[in-house]
C-alpha cells in the first residue's frame, strides 16, 4: 500500500546545531593538539550568553571563549539586532577534568583492550533509494538548507535571510517502497523585519518556489522527477520568523540526534555525537556500524539495512551485533547468519573503530551542521591555533565511515 513518510533538517544556524558546532570545535582543537584527548562537553546557547560545560583530560589549554566565538561568527550571527553576537555574547566555561573513574574504564595498558566509554547500543542504517546510501526525504531535507544557507552567504538574488531555518519534506511512496513524488515541503527561515506581514509571507513565499526550489533542481537533476505542480508547501507557516536562533529559543548539544543520522528511518540508541571524543562509542560505534550498512548495501547483500551493536562501560568486546534487512536480502542466508559474517569482518571494539576510521583527528566540526551521514569523504588540510602561539597544520581524512572502502571484502566473505 502506497505511504507517505517524512523527514526533517535545520540550518547551521538553528540554536542547537550552533551549540554542536560549538562542542565539536572544541573537541577538534583538543584532537589536534593532543590526539590522546578525552572530551565530552556541552553547549548552551541563548540570549548573549553561550554556557559551556563538561569534562577534559588533554595536556593542551585552550582558549574556550575565542573559539566559540570564532564558530558563532562563521555562522552569521554578527549583528547585534540578533541578541546573539559573535564579539559581544558572554562565554562561561565550567569545563573540569574527566572523572578518573571513566578513565580507568577506557585508558588500558594495552591499548587494543581500550574499554567503552559507556554502555548503550548504537545503530547504522543504509538503503539504496539515493546514490549516498541515505534516506532520501532528509537528503532533500539537508540540501533545502544547504542551498538556503547558500543564497543567504550570497546575499544577492534574497537579502534579508536570516541564519536559523528548519526544513521538512514528505515524500511519497509506492506499493513498491520506491518514492514517486513529493507530496509536501515546510520551510520556516528566520528574515529581517518587514513593513507589512502580508507582504512579507508572500514574498518569503513566492523566493521560495521560484528561487530556492529551481536551485535545487538544476543542482540534484536525480531529483528532478519528484517535484511537481501539486506540492502543498507550507512557508513561514507561523508567519513573522524575525526572532530566533538562540534569542528565540534556546539551544543545546545533542538534540537534534534524527536530523544528524536518518530522519527517521532505520533506529536510533539515543546517545548524542557532537562534543564526544572517540572513546565515547555513542559516536564512533554510530559512525562504524553506518560503515557496515553503507558497505552491506554498496556491495548487494540487501536494499536496506539495519546495523545494531551494543556494549558495557569499560569492556572492549561488544554485546553483539545485530542485522536487520527488512526482508530485502539478496542472500540465501538469514539476519542472524550475516550478522555473524559481519562480526568476523569488521572488529568492533573502540580501539580498531578508532584505527579503522581513523578518528583521533579533528575531523568533527565538518559533522556538526546537516548530518554526519551520507556526507562525500575527502582530505582537507585544517590549521588550528593554541593561546601561546603555536600553529598546527594537519591534514586529515572527513567521513571515513561513508568511505566504500569494505565493498570487495564484501562480496568476497558473501560470495557475491
Amino acid at each position: 500500500m502506497a505511504y507517505l513518510f517524512t523527514s526533517e533538517s535545520v540550518s547551521e544556524g538553528h540554536p542547537d546545531k550552533v551549540a554542536d558546532q560549538i562542542s565539536d570545535a572544541l573537541i577538534d582543537n583538543f584532537l589536534a593538539f593532543d590526539p590522546e584527548s578525552k572530551v565530552a562537553c556541552e553547549t548552551l546557547v541563548t540570549t548573549g550568553q553561550v554556557i559551556l560545560a563538561g569534562e577534559v583530560k588533554s595536556k593542551i589549554y585552550l582558549d574556550v571563549q575565542q573559539i566559540a566565538r570564532e564558530v558563532i561568527r562563521k555562522i552569521g550571527y554578527t549583528k547585534s539586532e540578533y541578541m546573539f553576537e559573535a564579539n559581544s555574547c558572554g562565554v562561561l566555561s565550567a569545563i573540569h577534568e574527566q572523572s578518573q573513574d571513566i578513565n580507568q574504564g577506557v585508558d588500558r595498558q594495552n591499548k587494543e583492550d581500550q574499554g567503552a566509554g559507556d554502555q548503550g547500543m548504537m545503530f547504522g542504517y543504509a538503503t539504496n533509494e539515493t546514490a549516498d546510501y541515505m534516506p532520501l526525504a532528509l537528503n532533500l531535507s539537508h540540501n533545502l538548507l544547504r542551498e538556503l544557507a547558500e543564497l543567504r552567504r550570497e546575499n544577492n538574488e534574497i537579502k534579508y535571510l536570516r541564519p536559523d531555518a528548519k526544513s521538512q519534506v514528505t515524500l511519497e511512496y509506492d506499493d513498491n517502497n520506491k518514492p514517486v513524488r513529493i507530496d509536501a515541503i515546510v520551510i520556516s527561515t528566520q528574515h529581517d523585519d518587514f513593513d507589512e506581514e502580508q507582504a512579507m509571507l508572500a514574498k518569503i513565499k513566492k523566493d521560495i518556489i521560484e528561487i530556492l526550489v529551481p536551485r535545487i533542481v538544476a543542482k540534484y537533476p536525480q531529483y528532478a522527477h519528484l517535484f511537481n505542480d501539486n506540492i502543498e508547501y507550507h512557508i513561514n507557516p507561523t508567519g513573522k520568523f524575525v526572532i530566533g536562533g538562540p534569542h528565540g529559543d534556546t539551544g543545546l548539544t545533542g538534540r537534534k540526534i534524527i536530523v544528524d543520522t536518518y530522519g527517521g528511518k532505520g533506529a536510533h540508541g539515543g546517545g548524542a555525537f557532537s562534543g564526544k571524543d572517540p572513546s565515547k562509542v555513542d559516536r564512533s560505534a554510530a559512525y562504524a556500524t553506518r560503515h557496515i550498512a553503507k558497505n552491506l548495501v554498496a556491495a548487494g547483500v540487501a536494499e536496506e539495512i539495519l546495523v545494531q551493536v551494543s556494549y558495557a562501560i569499560g569492556v572492549a568486546k561488544p554485546m553483539g551485533i545485530y542485522i536487520n534487512t527488512y526482508g530485502t536480502s539478496k542472500l540465501n542466508l538469514t539476519d542472524g547468519e550475516i550478522a555473524a559474517k559481519v562480526e568476523e569482518l569488521f572488529d568492533m571494539r573502540p580501539y580498531f573503530i578508532e584505527q579503522r576510521l581513523k578518528l583521533r583527528n579533528p575531523i568533527y566540526s565538518e559533522t556538526a551542521a546537516y548530518g554526519h551521514m551520507g556526507r562525500n569523504p575527502e582530505t582537507v588540510t585544517k590549521t588550528f591555533k593554541s593561546p601561546n602561539g603555536e600553529t598546527k597544520e594537519v591534514t586529515v581524512e572527513l567521513f571515513t565511515w561513508e568511505k566504500l572502502d569494505y565493498v570487495d571484502k564484501v562480496k568476497a566473505a558473501f560470495g557475491i
